[in-house]
C-alpha cells in the first residue's frame, strides 16, 4: 500500500508513544509521569493510576544504576495510529520489547507485550488519555524492579 504524507496529528501521537520509551530508558521518571498529566495508566491486572503523581509513584520501584538509568532499551514495533482530528481523539497500538543490560546482567529481553493507547487533544496539544499495558512475555525482571528481587 502506498501512503500519502503523514498528518501532523499522527506525527504528534507517534511522538508521545516514543517519548514514553525514551524518557523511561533515560531514567527520566518525572518526564514519563508528565505525559499522563491528563490521563491514566492501566494494566490487565487491575492497576489504575490516574494523573502524573500516581504514575510517578509507580516508577519508585524501578532500579536505577550509576548512570541514573534503569539500563533498559525499549524497542517499538507495529505502531498503528488512528486519528480523529475533528473529535480531537486518537488511538495507537504498538508492540514493545524491553532489553536490559547491567554490570551483572548480560544483555537480554526482560519484557515484551503491547501498548493500547488513547489520546485526547486539549488546549491544542495531544495527551495520553489512557495507556493500557498488556505484557505477553516476562523475562528476568529482578534487575529492573525492586519488588521482583
Amino acid at each position: 500500500m502506498i501512503r500519502g504524507p503523514v498528518h501532523p496529528d499522527e506525527i504528534a501521537i507517534r511522538g508521545l508513544v516514543h517519548a514514553y520509551c525514551e524518557r523511561l530508558d533515560a531514567g527520566d521518571f518525572d518526564g514519563v509521569a508528565a505525559l499522563f498529566a491528563r490521563g491514566a495508566f492501566r494494566s490487565p491486572a487491575g492497576t489504575e493510576l490516574v494523573g502524573a503523581a500516581a504514575v510517578r509513584r509507580m516508577y519508585d520501584a524501578v532500579i536505577r544504576y550509576d548512570d541514573g538509568t534503569p539500563g533498559t532499551k525499549h524497542v517499538l514495533g507495529t505502531v498503528i495510529v488512528d486519528v480523529d482530528a475533528v473529535a480531537g481523539t486518537a488511538t495507537a497500538h504498538s508492540h514493545f520489547t524491553v532489553y536490559q543490560q547491567t554490570a551483572t546482567l548480560p544483555l537480554q529481553p526482560v519484557l515484551a507485550g503491547r501498548y493500547h493507547d488513547r489520546f485526547v487533544r486539549a488546549d491544542g496539544e495531544w495527551w495520553f488519555e489512557e495507556r493500557m499495558v498488556r505484557p505477553d512475555l516476562d523475562g528476568d525482571l529482578s534487575h529492573h524492579m525492586a519488588s521482583r528481587r
